[in-house]
């Protein structure tokens, strides 16, 4: 028989733990952690399983977790009316995983959503709730909500009408929304700095939580595309002076420094950080796919000529 209070507490607890990592972490978390979980009443309750619709050992009935694997397209797993599209496990809809999703949406339990970005790494999104069951296409529905809307204050009967609510309202769409965009650029970042190497093309400084995926051309452009072709792993100072046009990159990988800019003097920092990388050859990829696309570097080139000539872009 389903125990409410004992399921809403085991949420509740792997909620509470998920905030603490990415506290700790940010809010790309290792596999590794997510497998190994957290302990309640001496009982270790992992995240994440074999399977994508995972239920730990210490629910009856309710998976706790979803995943999509990382080489999973992510515009695909959207629908046009901007929800998240979670497939079936399998094509039987009365898989059990199937049947413990279908019942968390009758039960409007909260679950969380991993996406895969790279292998091994997951963004963590929760509370999602399962709002639609589509056979035709074996798939679910599922929308993000906020944690003040998780439904884990009510224990037992029914869930209060705050919690009631239509699936395309329009708090769950902008939180899912923006939990899809927060998907594309963590996913951009987690490719590029593993086609990196994860150091600097610049310096080849190796502190992750230093490194930025900097855009060869702006994502608000149509060039400007996520793949790894238009992005250069860059240290925060790096990909600082690449934005503001202290220096470029020509089409054959080579870094110009800006020549008002070799002229300064202000300390050690400008001297070996900025001036010292005129002429130098940035590190790429070794796969000629995730290189950056010359064309790309092309287009930003000149852009970094005419800030150098003092013409306004």
């Amino acid at each position: 028989m389903f125990d409410r209070v004992h399921d809403a507490r085991v949420r509740a607890a792997a909620f509470e733990w998920l905030s603490e990592q990415v506290a700790v972490h940010g809010d790309v978390l290792p596999r590794t952690l997510l497998s190994k979980g957290l302990t309640l009443d001496g009982v270790r309750v992992p995240l994440v399983g074999p399977q994508g619709i995972f239920k730990p050992r210490v629910l009856s009935e309710v998976p706790l977790s979803i995943t999509t694997a990382p080489e999973g397209p992510y515009d695909d797993s959207f629908g046009t009316d901007g929800l998240l599209r979670y497939r079936y496990r399998g094509s039987n809809r009365n898989h059990p995983d199937n049947r413990g999703l279908r019942f968390a949406m009758e039960r409007r339990l909260p679950l969380v959503y991993f996406h895969g970005l790279v292998p091994g790494k997951y963004l963590a999104a929760w509370p999602i709730f399962i709002v639609g069951d589509d056979p035709a296409k074996l798939a679910f529905s599922v929308a993000v909500d906020d944690a003040s809307h998780n439904g884990l204050s009510t224990l037992a009967g029914d869930l209060p009408d705050a919690v009631h609510e239509d699936a395309n309202s329009g708090r769950r769409l902008y939180i899912t929304a923006s939990v899809r965009q927060r998907l594309h650029q963590r996913d951009f970042r987690e490719r590029v700095l593993s086609a990196y190497r994860h150091q600097c093309a610049f310096c080849r400084l190796r502190h992750e939580e230093l490194l930025d995926a900097a855009h060869i051309v702006p994502d608000s452009e149509p060039e400007g595309e996520p793949l790894v072709s238009n992005g250069l792993a860059l240290c925060k100072l790096h990909h600082a002076a690449f934005d503001r046009y202290f220096l470029g990159v020509r089409p054959d990988y080579v870094i110009e420094v800006r020549p008002d800019i070799l002229k300064e003097h202000d300390g050690p920092t400008l001297v070996h950080a900025i001036q010292a990388l005129h002429g130098v050859r940035i590190d790429v990829p070794a796969r000629s796919v995730l290189k950056p696309a010359t064309d790309l570097l092309e287009i930003r080139y000149k852009r970094f000529l005419h800030a150098r000539a003092g013409v306004p872009l």
